[in-house]
């Protein structure tokens, strides 16, 4: 077995460390970082936007490409591709992450309450910025 680890940055639900374990997903070396130049996009499921002047808050986890794979094959997922992307780790470091986005953002009458809600509270327990978690809708 490969045991390989890459970076990825997770913006949405699977910034959630129990979540990933309860799908066997193994994940090592959780950082909270931002990417600059992006901005949180909500519809059934969260994406990245291009937006200048915004910033992008989740978590950097090491993990195999067999558990990203097994992530983003999922139903409902298989159409976010992989986008590098350079994290800024809140203890000061950049890195080089894997952040998986869709190709186009959902429509702006698309939305999912229950999501952003699960969203709010996975950012609040992750101690993100008080006003980034507001702006989650």
């Amino acid at each position: 077995m490969n045991t390989r680890t890459v970076n990825g940055f997770f913006y949405g639900l699977f910034m959630d460390v129990d979540l990933l374990n309860e799908m066997d997903i193994q994940a090592f070396d959780l950082r909270p970082a931002f990417v600059d130049g992006y901005a949180l996009h909500l519809g059934v499921r969260a994406t990245l936007v291009p937006a200048e002047g915004h910033k992008a808050y989740g978590m950097v986890i090491a993990m195999t490409h067999a558990d990203l794979d097994m992530l983003y094959g999922a139903p409902g997922l298989k159409q976010y591709r992989p986008e590098a992307v350079l994290a800024q780790v809140l203890s000061g470091d950049s890195l080089p992450a894997l952040c998986y986005n869709l190709p186009e953002p959902p429509p702006p009458e698309e939305a999912n309450e229950e999501y952003a809600g699960q969203l709010r509270s996975v950012l609040a327990k992750l101690k993100f910025p008080p006003e980034y978690i507001d702006s989650v809708k």
